[in-house]
């Protein structure tokens, strides 16, 4: 429920900010209704991590992003339990912001962010918190790991380009609104 009522003030954003660029929006696709797209759309998770969100934990996330000849060129990924926005741009690279509960967001308040280097005592590794498995621990044996760190959603995409975390294994089913990055 939360999840299609976001999905429709989404929707209508998108379209009072760009007219006639499609949208390709998980609920609506779940229903069914999958727009025709060409060259230009948005891709649209309107909660994504809905496990953590019924947890109430704070992990959840609203991912939008403008697509362009088959490459992610904008962003943003919005975790507002947290307070942190994080915003790609495919000129410019990566940035962060606060997200105040009241938004909306000032982007003039970005600072960049930009992945680390992997420390030499070993990798802080960011792992689903639902869906790892016995295939991503024995990924990870062949890796010297310092500390595994459980998330859920979009956010360890986030954490790994923000410098916190080091390496995000998957190797689970994944959907396009889930992957597509900058």
């Amino acid at each position: 429920m939360a999840d299609e009522e976001a999905e429709a003030l989404i929707l209508k954003r998108l379209s009072a900010l760009a007219p006639g660029v499609p949208v390709v929006a998980e609920e609506e696709v779940a229903a069914g209704r999958v727009p025709k797209v060409g060259s230009r759309f948005f891709l649209v998770d309107p909660l994504d991590g809905t496990k953590e969100f019924l947890k109430r934990n704070g992990e959840f996330t609203v991912n939008i992003a403008l697509i362009e000849n088959g490459r992610a060129v904008a962003g943003v990924v919005l975790a507002p339990a947290k307070a942190r926005a994080f915003i790609g741009d495919g000129a410019r690279g990566a940035f962060e912001l606060a997200a105040p509960e009241d938004l909306p967001l000032d982007p003039t308040q970005a600072e960049p962010i930009r992945a680390r280097r992997a420390p030499p005592e070993g990798l802080v590794v960011i792992a689903s918190r639902t869906h790892r498995d016995t295939k991503t621990d024995e990924y990870l044996s062949a890796y010297r790991v310092a500390n595994l760190v459980a998330a859920g959603s979009s956010l360890k995409f986030c954490l790994v380009a923000a410098g916190e975390a080091d390496l995000y294994p998957r190797h689970g089913r994944t959907m396009e609104w889930d992957t597509y990055v900058i």
